[in-house]
């Protein structure tokens, strides 16, 4: 899952960001305003972690933004401002969550987890498509009663291909959700290609009723078979 963290305070970033990329999610981080606002127009994101208070600028125009571009991205505001009407205003807005600061790390990452949990698997604990069932959890995938062992980015190549079965997901984006900022350090898909190959033998193997098909020139597709 891909995260953005959007916080002016170096050491609270920071803090955050250590926080979940230990749990295995996929972390982006904006330090003010425009550099938030960039990433929110070109990137999508599981969850955004959204400080009210930046130099530049008020978070909650940020909400908007990302409510005006019809983005589903969940909006998590992160926030020393603990007053009611702020609370209000950014539920109102569309945020989904308002978390104030100070708080424990530990909190951080349920309430992450809830919010993708409830936004990208109608909030079940298990994901089931075909003959596969992942839990999200221990991010483990099971075929046939048999686990089947992935490393950390066929996994995540795996659960983005399920979160987006009904589309057709074109390179650029799954290197871009799987690998965020690191994809701009690269100027080929080899990487990709390895992944995917690697992660279609392991299914086949195993015998899942699933198989990721590549279109040409384009991306990848889930089928279910």
């Amino acid at each position: 899952m891909k995260i953005l963290i959007v916080e002016d305070e170096p050491q609270m970033l920071e803090n955050m960001r250590l926080t979940l990329e230990r749990e295995q999610y996929t972390v982006e981080t904006a330090a003010d305003f425009v550099a938030a606002s960039t990433k929110i127009g070109v990137y999508e994101y599981d969850c955004i972690l959204l400080d009210i208070t930046l130099p530049d600028g008020n978070g909650l125009e940020l909400l908007k933004q990302i409510k005006q571009q019809g983005k589903d991205d969940g909006v998590i505001i992160v926030s020393a401002k603990d007053s009611l009407d702020d609370r209000i205003k950014g539920l109102n807005l569309g945020a989904d969550d308002y978390l104030p600061k100070p708080f424990h790390m530990a909190e951080l990452h349920a309430r992450v987890k809830a919010i993708v949990r409830r936004r990208t698997f109608d909030g079940n604990k298990l994901i089931e498509i075909g003959n596969v069932i992942i839990d999200p959890e221990s991010r483990s995938v099971t075929i046939k009663n048999h686990e089947v062992l992935l490393n950390r980015k066929e996994y995540d190549v795996l659960l983005y291909m399920i979160t987006n079965k009904t589309r057709l997901v074109t390179k650029t984006a799954l290197a871009e959700h799987v690998w965020g900022d690191h994809i701009d350090q690269t100027d080929s898909f080899d990487f990709i290609y390895s992944q995917i190959k690697n992660l279609r033998k392991k299914l086949t193997d195993a015998m899942a009723s699933i198989e990721i098909e590549a279109v040409y020139g384009i991306g990848y597709k889930l089928q279910v078979i």
